[in-house]
């Protein structure tokens, strides 16, 4: 019998292949297949805690599709296929999510061991870096996939399921005054890439750095190295402060020895990056601020919606009235960059408050704080590192989407903690 570990390496190691092909995020939901046809097979199946939340949250959003036909003041549009692809999409892709946390939690450390479920998700940090490369030095890369091409237009054209089967290197933006190019190969957008860097960082330095030897440990210091140019042109102030706190949280967590060498590797990495050529480009950056008015619209626009359905939300998001800059909508001669911003696009909270109301943004909190309190005495390499994780995503759905790659390795980072001997 094929090794029952085969999915997870398709879904991480083979990661880029799923994107060329025009898959990328959807990958889990091809994978979650098998993987539940041999989970129905091993029966019974064990259940994380937290099982019941993550499962009253998938009933939620079932219950969600009752106000799909619903627009909320300050939001337009009725009812159209596009409202109901993005709502079918986004339940499948919690699902499969869900029968991937059971298959990892019920294989056993012999057919996949969790060192080398950790040195997958390092592969894919290499991925990752690689692609981030691809942004910098060819931002202009993309091409029509072959998913693409099959789909019918009228799926194929829907701005959520573009973003998922058209692989493109960077997403081109006018952040400092002039268009640059954000990375953002091999996932769905420039956000999603950075939130999947950081997470994936904490477990490339887990399994290459802590359970290494000298060559991997080599090999591991100059992939940093090389990740720090991206996640500079990335100009992605969310990425940099869960950096930022990833290693402030790393400080005050581990001891001796390893305290010591964390403080000194900071201060290297910090002094070298002051004297390269990048440290201006952060400084503009931080100057120019220019998402902070679109965010502030959006986010106070979304609550104001949201609050007409509070307990169920709306299925789906919903495209604001006007935006930023003018209560018209669409693009004119004197503003080019006006548009239709869809609410819940700033952050896996919103997007929870529009879709699932409060009851779904509650159960999600719940779901990764559980995780934290449970395992926040696990002193261990994999215990540290999950729980950093866990309060990642805390952060990040402040600013942040979790759908579709990002909340893959939410998941994943919480089955490696269930998975964790205590």
């Amino acid at each position: 019998m094929k090794n029952p570990a085969w999915p997870i390496a398709a879904l991480l190691v083979g990661y880029p292949v799923w994107w060329a092909l025009g898959f990328g995020g959807l990958s889990v939901v091809v994978l979650a297949v098998p993987m539940a046809v041999i989970l129905w097979r091993r029966r019974p199946i064990r259940l994380p805690y937290g099982a019941g939340l993550w499962a009253l949250l998938l009933a939620g959003y079932l219950i969600s599709s009752l106000a799909l036909a619903e627009s909320p003041p300050g939001t337009y549009g009725g009812l159209g296929t596009g409202r109901l692809i993005g709502y079918g999409m986004r339940f499948v892709l919690y699902a499969a999510l869900f029968v991937v946390v059971l298959y990892l939690g019920n294989l056993t450390e012999k057919e996949l061991p969790q060192l080398r479920l950790i040195r997958m998700l390092g592969v894919l940090f290499i991925w990752t870096v690689a692609g981030g490369l691809l942004g910098v030095l060819f931002p202009k890369f993309a091409y029509t996939s072959p998913v693409e091409m099959l789909l019918p237009s009228w799926i194929a054209d829907n701005s959520f399921v573009q973003n998922l089967i058209h692989p493109t290197a960077a997403q081109t933006q006018r952040v400092l005054g002039y268009s640059l190019p954000r990375p953002e190969a091999p996932y769905e957008w420039a956000n999603a890439w950075g939130s999947n860097l950081s997470v994936l960082l904490v477990w490339f330095v887990v399994g290459w750095w802590v359970y290494g030897g000298r060559r991997r440990k080599a090999v591991a210091a100059i992939l940093i190295a090389l990740a720090a140019i991206p996640v500079v042109y990335s100009l992605n102030r969310g990425l940099w402060i869960g950096l930022g706190l990833a290693a402030l949280y790393l400080v005050i967590r581990v001891g001796g020895r390893t305290r010591l060498t964390v403080c000194a590797l900071a201060a290297t990495a910090a002094a070298a990056f002051v004297l390269s050529p990048l440290a201006p480009l952060v400084s503009q950056r931080l100057d120019n601020p220019h998402s902070n008015d679109i965010r502030a619209f959006t986010v106070s626009a979304t609550i104001r919606a949201a609050a007409h359905s509070p307990v169920i939300g709306f299925g789906n998001t919903r495209n604001a009235t006007g935006n930023h800059r003018t209560i018209t909508t669409g693009k004119t001669d004197w503003c080019a960059e006006c548009g239709h911003p869809p609410l819940g696009s700033d952050g896996q909270l919103w997007l929870l408050l529009i879709t699932q109301g409060v009851t779904g943004a509650a159960l999600y909190v719940a779901f990764f704080a559980g995780a934290i309190r449970r395992h926040r005495r696990d002193r261990s390499p994999v215990g540290l590192a999950g729980v950093l994780v866990m309060a990642l995503v805390l952060l990040y759905m402040f600013v942040y989407d979790g759908l579709v790659t990002p909340l893959s390795l939410y998941l994943i980072s919480f089955a490696l903690l269930w998975r964790n001997p205590t």
